[in-house]
């Protein structure tokens, strides 16, 4: 195991270490850093860019998690039944999530260019106007909510068609015997047994939303207005562009500890859940 803790030590543990060592100094990778305690913390209490970093991630957060919960619930349920093309639907629902997401931005921002994208001109031929696209602050972060999830339902799918593979074949029909309508055995039999799933799903989805960054910083680059700069962008923005590292290692670890949480739930549903079949 030596090489794989080695591995770990240098690449994990000791940069959350020097982060959380950063986040109590006046650090600049210029200029090197003393010593200031809790003043990074206390700065982010009265920081609006900070609030407004919190409330844009929370949002993206808010909207990307059930909604793609719900398409990947949905596509399961429906892939899961014997379909000509099965197949082919699976794979193409789950090929973006294998495309690089800075690909994926760069793509989208064609597609949403106001000018020459595909999808503004359709949108403006049933009537929605859009601006300017993703240049206009009230369709940034929409755009943006959209590639995310556009980008991760399939994977979230694969993880429903492999719960929905586990339910036994028997409870289906014995519910299906009793007389039971397709919408009954989802509500008595399919839904409570994919309860784990759809947990473990929740908790993945809310992760993926509180890093988001790589679409962002393509196709936004956080603006217009800071509409979509998010958590990690304003770590990016802060350590890496204004070198105020101890400040961005601040930020970085509240939203370590946003991450913890949702992490600490996950444990504590599947310890106290029994599923008995």
């Amino acid at each position: 195991m030596a090489p794989s803790l080695l591995i770990l030590a240098l690449f994990i543990f000791w940069p959350i270490a020097s982060a959380l060592q950063r986040s109590f100094q006046d650090y600049s990778i210029l200029g090197g850093g003393h010593w200031i305690g809790l003043a990074n913390y206390r700065h982010l209490l009265q920081d609006p860019a900070f609030s407004n970093a919190l409330k844009n991630t929370l949002y993206y957060v808010g909207v990307t998690t059930p909604i793609s919960v719900a398409l990947a619930l949905g596509a399961a349920l429906l892939l899961n039944q014997t379909l000509p093309g099965r197949t082919f639907f699976r794979a193409a629902i789950f090929s973006p999530f294998v495309v690089s997401l800075a690909v994926v931005g760069i793509a989208w921002s064609f597609l949403l260019d106001p000018d020459i994208g595909l999808v503004t001109h359709w949108l403006a031929a049933v009537g929605i106007h859009t601006g300017n696209g993703i240049r206009d602050p009230r369709w940034a972060m929409p755009a943006v909510i959209l590639v995310g999830i556009w980008k991760n339902v399939g994977f979230y799918m694969v993880m429903y068609l492999a719960g929905l593979q586990q339910i036994p074949r028997e409870l289906q029909e014995a519910a299906l015997v009793d007389g039971a309508s397709s919408w009954q055995r989802f509500r008595t039999v399919t839904w409570p047994l994919l309860m784990n799933t759809t947990m473990f799903v929740v908790v993945i989805a809310a992760i993926f939303g509180f890093q988001a960054f790589d679409q962002i910083y393509v196709m936004t680059g956080g603006g217009p207005f800071f509409k979509t700069e998010t958590l990690v962008m304003s770590v990016y923005r802060l350590g890496f562009q204004q070198f105020q590292m101890g400040y961005a290692s601040a930020i970085a670890w509240v939203l370590a500890l946003l991450v913890l949480m949702l992490s600490l739930t996950q444990a504590w549903f599947f310890g106290k859940r029994r599923v008995e079949y």
